[in-house]
C-alpha cells in the first residue's frame, strides 16, 4: 500500500475549548489515484491533508508514504520528507510576486533531486507563451496554474490540492481539474483534491466523505468521468 493514514485523531484547544477535530482516521490510497476528500466546512479534512503533509502533527496515529512514518522523523528528517514526497497547492496561490512565471515555477525545481523539465512542463500547463510575464499579468486561473507548476515540477509522489479551485469561476475551475488530471496521467503522481464541492467527485478513483472528524464513506468510483465533463 503506497499512501497508509491510520489511526489519527487531532484536536485543538484545551478545557471546555477543546474541540475534537479528527476521530480516528483509517485510509488506504494506491500510488497514482486521484482521492477526493469532500466534506462540509469543519469537518476535519484540511486538517488531515496538513498532517498528511507533515504540516501539522497527529495527537495519535500514523502516516506512512512508501513505508516510511512521519511520526518517527525528526524535524530535519520531516522536512526532507515533504521536500522528496510532497507538492502542494493551495487556494490561494502565494506566488512571488517579483520574479515571472518561469522562475516562480523554478523555485520548485531546487526542491528536488530529480526535477520535471521546465519548459516541456511549461507547455503542459499553457504557460510556455507567459514565462516571462509576473503574477499580476495573469488572469487568477493562469496563476492557479503557475502554482500547479512550482509544485508538480519537484516531480513530487503526492499532489496535495487544498480547495484548489475556491477561488475561481466555474469555467477556470474546470480548467484547473482538467489539468491537474492531466497532469495525474502524465507523471503519475497521486493526487489528494481537499474540496466542498460534491460534483469534483466524479473526476476521482477514490472518494472519501468526512463528517465530524470521522470518515463516513469511503469507495472507489466504478463511474469515473473526465473533469471536462463535470457539471455543478
Amino acid at each position: 500500500m503506497f499512501l497508509e493514514i491510520k489511526g489519527i485523531k487531532k484536536h485543538f484547544g484545551e478545557g471546555e475549548s477543546r474541540v475534537e477535530v479528527l476521530n480516528g482516521i483509517d485510509i488506504e490510497i494506491e500510488r497514482g489515484e486521484i482521492c477526493v476528500l469532500l466534506g462540509p466546512s469543519g469537518s476535519g479534512k484540511s486538517t488531515l491533508l496538513n498532517i498528511i503533509g507533515g504540516i501539522d502533527n497527529a495527537d495519535t496515529g500514523y502516516i506512512s508514504i512508501a513505508g516510511e512514518k512521519t511520526a518517527e522523523m525528526n524535524e530535519k528528517r520531516l522536512t526532507q520528507y515533504r521536500r522528496k514526497h510532497l507538492g502542494y497547492v493551495f487556494q490561494m496561490y502565494n506566488l512571488i510576486p517579483n520574479l515571472n512565471i518561469k522562475e516562480n515555477v523554478e523555485v520548485g525545481a531546487y526542491l528536488s533531486d530529480n526535477p520535471l523539465e521546465i519548459d516541456e512542463l511549461l507547455k503542459v500547463l499553457g504557460l510556455y507563451e507567459h514565462r516571462h510575464k509576473l503574477p499580476n499579468q495573469l488572469s487568477g486561473g493562469q496563476q492557479q496554474r503557475t502554482a500547479i507548476g512550482r509544485a508538480i515540477i519537484k516531480n513530487p509522489d503526492i499532489l496535495l490540492c487544498d480547495e484548489p479551485t475556491g477561488a475561481l469561476d466555474y469555467k477556470t475551475s474546470k480548467e484547473i481539474l482538467k489539468l491537474i488530471e492531466e497532469v495525474n496521467q502524465k507523471y503519475g503522481n497521486t493526487v489528494i483534491i481537499v474540496t466542498h464541492n460534491d460534483a469534483i467527485k466524479n473526476m476521482a478513483d477514490r472518494v472519501i466523505k468526512l463528517r465530524d472528524g470521522m470518515v463516513r464513506k469511503n469507495y472507489v468510483n466504478e463511474s469515473k468521468i473526465p473533469a471536462a465533463e463535470l457539471e455543478w
